[in-house]
């Protein structure tokens, strides 16, 4: 007991948790929105300034964007927006197309009425904020969504393993999210995917799960092009 009251004693000397997550937010949406571009630095005193945090605080942001996977850190070169190769981007996409379509062989079909009726009223939320054209609103969304889609597949190591990689992913999907013209087709897709649940379409839901991880792929190596082009 003793020993409790002392580590609590000494925890305000700790960065505080909510100020990380914040940095780890707004930098990771800065990625995730095209703001940062692959291999693109990190300099802490800039961030520093930018957030007017301490240095410990952003070196522990880092810290963790680096776990998550979007960033990239090396001995007397700092940490830089994590730049995905070609191979890597095609790969990270075969490992999903893999997992998402076992998923989708294994759910029950049909699927039970809750299932539906949450994904619906999940996809109403992301639909409003496709609307609304507000990209912090649309990410959470979508990330319930697939969360709760994939979640139903009866294996949650499967659906552990197709949430890893989907946030892997995520620093790949540059664009996407502000793309008006996208994201009306992801918004569609999302409704078929709902819509073979309830009908027990399993041929459809595996194609639709597939599909759908095509279009950031898409972009971000197109994206990725035009910058090596940049450098030549």
């Amino acid at each position: 007991m003793r020993h409790i009251t002392n580590a609590r004693k000494a925890a305000p000397t700790e960065v505080s948790e909510p100020a990380v997550q914040d940095l780890v937010r707004v930098l990771e949406f800065d990625i995730l929105f095209g703001n940062l571009k692959p291999r693109e630095r990190l300099v802490e005193d800039v961030l520093m300034q930018r957030f007017s945090a301490k240095r410990h605080a952003v070196r522990q942001a880092l810290s963790d964007l680096e776990r998550m996977g979007v960033v990239a850190r090396a001995p007397n070169r700092g940490a830089t927006v994590r730049d995905f190769s070609a191979e890597e981007v095609e790969e990270i996409a075969e490992l999903r197309e893999t997992l998402q379509r076992r998923a989708a062989q294994r759910m029950k079909l049909p699927a039970e009425v809750a299932l539906v009726a949450r994904l619906e009223s999940l996809q109403r939320r992301h639909d409003k904020a496709v609307a609304a054209r507000d990209p912090r609103a649309i990410d959470d969304a979508n990330e319930a969504f697939h969360s709760t889609l994939f979640g139903a597949c009866g294996n949650q190591h499967l659906a552990e393993a197709i949430a890893h990689y989907a946030y892997l992913s995520r620093a790949m999907r540059l664009y996407p999210l502000v793309d008006r013209t996208l994201l009306e087709r992801l918004r569609s897709e999302h409704w078929a995917m709902i819509e073979a649940l309830k009908v027990g379409d399993r041929r459809a839901l595996a194609r639709l799960v597939v599909d759908h991880i095509q279009h950031s792929k898409k972009i971000y190596l197109e994206v990725r092009g035009s910058l090596v082009d940049m450098t030549r």
